[in-house]
């Protein structure tokens, strides 16, 4: 999902910045004699990456931000001065937002809130007509502007940016996404089936997935972010008997983006 999310990112950005959506009119690819749109893209992780490789694609002027010095220089190997990579802090994102474009916020910390990235004076600061796709937002979001939209009616003006805040964007491509998701976790499902419990000691990335069980938060940064203390998941979940039931109540609940093997799923707080 992330891989899809990303990729429309820059697909929905185009659409903000059309004059009919509020935007500043600017096509992404310039044409000749025109530059291009500036494109920040705030974290190097699955999203960002796919967002990166769209906007490179068509031509943009792309900057990726991302705190891992690795992730980075990764991006740096795969397109060379196709794309500028800058360490992510407040003051080179507040530096690159005053001529962007297009941002697209793809921060994201396994379990938690999105951080907080992007203030109201930061957007204050940016041409008007510009566009923020926050694909975070299905996080709490990154800007303190953005608040969830639906894809009946995905944008929003404020502060003279035109916000794009679909929690669930891969949603608009049903097809494509449905079909994604089964190969994905189709796997995990049968595995799941065969034991749970089995299923997740054996893979601790699989483990690291795991939000609730039992009706209990088993995640220990969703268990910080809601005031509670994170279960141990060990002592609530149980094999099959002999007959192939469960004894007992007995539901799980697993973040799919943990267990798609995000090679940076912490993108940059």
């Amino acid at each position: 999902m992330s891989q899809i999310a990303g990729r429309l990112a820059i697909q929905m950005g185009m659409q903000a910045l059309e004059m009919k959506n509020g935007g500043r009119g600017v096509l992404l690819s310039g044409v000749p004699g025109v530059p291009p749109a500036r494109v920040v893209i705030l974290g190097g992780g699955v999203v960002g990456g796919n967002a990166a490789r769209v906007a490179v694609g068509l031509g943009a002027d792309v900057i990726l931000l991302d705190r891992a010095a690795e992730r980075l220089r990764v991006f740096d190997d795969q397109y060379g001065g196709r794309l500028k990579t800058r360490f992510s802090h407040q003051e080179n994102i507040a530096e690159c937002l005053g001529d962007a474009d297009l941002v697209v916020g793809a921060a994201y910390v396994p379990g938690r809130r999105a951080p907080r990235l992007i203030s109201r004076e930061m957007l204050r600061a940016m041409p008007r007509g510009a566009a923020l796709v926050d694909v975070a937002i299905d996080q709490g979001g990154i800007a303190e502007t953005s608040h969830p939209t639906t894809h009946t009616d995905p944008f929003f003006v404020e502060e003279g940016i035109v916000h794009y805040c679909v929690a669930n964007m891969p949603g608009a491509v049903a097809r494509t996404a449905t079909l994604a998701l089964a190969e994905a976790i189709l796997p995990y499902l049968l595995r799941l089936a065969a034991g749970p419990k089995a299923a997740l000691e054996a893979d601790p990335g699989f483990a690291a997935g795991l939000n609730l069980a039992a009706g209990q938060v088993a995640h220990e940064g969703l268990a910080q972010d809601l005031g509670e203390a994170a279960a141990d998941w060990h002592t609530l979940i149980t094999e099959p008997n002999r007959t192939g039931r469960v004894p007992g109540k007995m539901a799980v609940a697993v973040d799919q983006s943990r267990v798609a093997n995000d090679p940076s799923p912490m993108a940059l707080p």
